[in-house]
């Protein structure tokens, strides 16, 4: 089945971790052989051949980079203009793929549609290059709000303004705080050029401040349930509530510590903690329950997003076992219908609004 992930980091996969994507994951693997500098080394589960074997035809695609201030322990950039070049970096990797014909830029409705006819034609997709959708997961790098104008014209059509931590527009996953007056402009003028507004990572106080002022389109790209795992960096049935009001679409992730309760970082394994795919149902079944129907949920996977093998589910082998969900779905009892809007239907609906 065409499956729509909306969430990859891969131009940091490329750049940071040195993964040439373009070879299988086990070519991936075996060149990181001893190598301990990343906890996911030899561990990884991306890369283009095993999305085209998923049939993995679109994705949104990250830029990333966090700045950190002084007294920020986290990991990032010592200024909002070293951020903006690690994501201008990001962007040239990603044009180096589509000059291969690795990748294409998926930026407007007449592109998507033209590539998921593409994707759907009954042919091989070997040779297909795999739609992106670009977004930036965090706003430090934008360094002033003229860059946000930069960032669309290159091709960025969603923001999600915080990642982990304070931030310069927002705060994010373990941080507190409302909406700095810098956040709110870069809100309303996403809004003005019709951008995606993404509330992943959003603390709580940032998320509701986001849900008073932006009128456009908003969509959670990887994001679980605080009812199912009690952490800030899951949303509670109330911001879930906000967001299916706002015809939002919540993308279901397959990192473990997000999956299931009581995760211990560098001890738990997916098979001690009994982290297979049927949690990341467990998580979507509760928005449907709290929808009512099946059309406020999709796939967000964030595999490979830091982490590999030793934190994700223990059915999953590379990104292409998404292949798995759908008769997974079908004995939960969810009808052929939800089951394509889960795989791919409900982000396109999502994207046919937005960009209309």
């Amino acid at each position: 089945m065409f499956t729509i992930d909306a969430h990859l980091d891969l131009s940091m996969n490329a750049l940071e971790w040195n993964r040439d994507l373009r070879q299988p994951v086990t070519a991936i693997r075996k060149r990181e052989a001893g190598l301990q500098d990343k906890p996911d080394r030899e561990k990884g589960v991306v890369a283009f051949p095993e999305l085209r074997k998923g049939n993995v035809g679109l994705v949104v695609a990250t830029q990333i980079g966090r700045y950190v201030a002084p007294d920020n322990p986290l990991p990032g950039w010592h200024s909002p203009e070293q951020a903006w070049a690690q994501t201008q970096g990001q962007l040239a990797w990603y044009k180096a793929m589509e000059d291969a014909g690795e990748m294409i830029m998926i930026k407007d409705l007449p592109a998507l549609e033209q590539h998921v006819a593409l994707w759907n034609d009954g042919t091989p997709n070997d040779r297909k290059p795999i739609g992106y959708i670009l977004s930036l997961e965090g706003a430090d790098s934008l360094v002033t709000i003229d860059h946000l104008h930069r960032a669309y014209q290159n091709g960025l059509r969603a923001v999600g303004p915080a990642h982990y931590g304070p931030g310069r527009y927002a705060n994010g996953t373990d941080a507190t705080g409302h909406l700095n007056e810098q956040g709110r402009q870069l809100i309303r003028e996403m809004e003005q050029l019709n951008m995606i507004l993404d509330a992943t990572h959003l603390c709580d106080d940032a998320f509701w401040d986001a849900m008073d002022i932006f009128n456009g389109a908003v969509w959670a790209s990887h994001n679980n349930c605080r009812a199912l795992v009690n952490h800030n960096r899951q949303f509670s049935d109330e911001m879930i509530k906000i967001l299916i009001q706002k015809g939002a679409v919540i993308g279901g992730a397959l990192d473990a510590w997000m999956m299931v309760p009581g995760w211990v970082r560098t001890q738990s394994t997916p098979e001690g903690m009994q982290c297979n795919l049927e949690k990341l149902i467990d998580h979507m079944d509760h928005i449907c329950q709290i929808a009512g129907n099946a059309l406020h949920v999709g796939i967000g996977t964030d595999l490979d997003g830091a982490f590999g093998k030793e934190q994700c589910p223990y059915d999953l082998e590379t990104i292409a076992d998404l292949q798995k969900l759908p008769d997974m779905l079908s004995r939960r009892g969810y009808k052929a219908a939800d089951i394509e809007n889960i795989m791919h239907g409900n982000w396109l609906r999502f994207l046919r609004k937005a960009w209309k």
